[in-house]
């Protein structure tokens, strides 16, 4: 049944209203000094609140997806089959590497035919290869000197993990060429070989990824 409000009814509302208003403000107050001084409690916050920042449909991929079930973009695909006949290596096996490859090559801002031309040369895509010198894995790392690169619980021999080596190794590549001012310097640090005025490493890392992007073109044309 309606019961009509009394007409002082709202002078009560109005109070009602202040009151809640003023314990709204005390409470928020209250938390806000509560946290002031908790580095957790804020970095909650942080995890908590979603950042306003747009994320391009890549990046987003990168953070949902394991790096095995990420998709190859079809200019990675279109090489696969090439390196796979080139190097005789089963297809199936480089796919891990290819998508290590291209997360790595978006995150440090590489081109990914670049660091699949540096496995080609350093190891012929033998997971497992080690020089004289101690260098290990896919591209061919010295531990010693890029211990500070391997992500925690890596286990006992993160060089020879395809996927570690390759996120290290473009670690390693993209700090070389910032350091030295340019991919044919980085590529020289890279490869060890600074003092070589020639550029006998950066040339034939080059020329390998020149000939990656023309199998993708080719295999891009036949597909279309």
């Amino acid at each position: 049944m309606y019961t009509a409000i009394p007409s002082n009814s709202s002078a009560v509302l109005g109070f009602l209203r202040l009151s809640l208003t003023v314990v709204g403000l005390f409470l928020t107050a209250a938390f806000v000094n509560a946290i002031a001084g908790n580095a957790y409690a804020i970095d909650a916050l942080k995890i908590a609140i979603p950042q306003l920042v747009p994320l391009s449909s890549e990046t987003v991929a990168d953070e949902l997806e394991p790096v095995a079930e990420q998709p190859l973009s079809p200019r990675m695909q279109a090489v696969l089959g090439y390196v796979a006949q080139r190097y005789r290596v089963s297809s199936a096996a480089l796919v891990p590497v290819f998508a290590a490859a291209q997360k790595a090559g978006r995150a440090q801002r590489i081109d990914p035919l670049l660091i699949v031309a540096i496995i080609g040369i350093e190891s012929g895509f033998n997971p497992l290869a080690e020089s004289s010198m101690g260098a290990q894995g896919l591209m061919q790392i010295i531990p010693r000197f890029h211990l500070d690169k391997v992500p925690d619980g890596a286990g006992e021999a993160p060089f020879l993990d395809p996927v570690i080596n390759v996120q290290v190794g473009a670690l390693v590549l993209e700090e070389a060429v910032r350091r030295h001012g340019g991919l044919v310097a980085g590529l020289q640090q890279y490869g060890g070989a600074v003092d070589d005025e020639e550029h006998a490493y950066a040339n034939r890392v080059l020329a390998e990824k020149q000939r990656l992007e023309q199998a993708a073109s080719r295999r891009s044309s036949v597909a279309a």
